[in-house]
């Protein structure tokens, strides 16, 4: 009995560590899109490569509150650039993190 509440202990710790590890690499991924999202919007960027570039690279960290908020700025500044692509990416976002997040969407 006792072996397996140390191997669950065990286990327990390394998720933690592994959550944790995540999370540092989020707060990393938030600063540097931070920078290449306000250089678009600074310089008003109409590339749409560019934007999608970005987008694409910071919907895997949109479980990162921070990230997410970037996402939502540059998805609304791209609206006005290219509405049909922007919904897809809003719709992108719904279906990796729309479970996880119980419907909130990007307003």
């Amino acid at each position: 009995m006792s072996e397996t509440k140390s191997g669950m202990d065990d286990l327990v710790q390394r998720i933690g560590k592994l959550a944790e590890s995540g999370q540092g690499l989020a707060r990393e991924a938030v600063r540097q899109y931070s920078v290449e999202v306000e250089t678009i919007l600074k310089i008003r960027s109409c590339d749409s490569l560019r934007i999608e570039r970005c987008l694409d690279g910071m919907l895997d960290f949109c479980f990162d509150d921070g990230m997410l908020a970037l996402y939502k700025k540059l998805c609304r500044y791209y609206f006005d650039i290219d509405p049909a692509a922007t919904v897809s990416y809003i719709n992108f976002y719904r279906e990796q993190w729309d479970e996880q997040y119980k419907g909130e969407y990007l307003t």
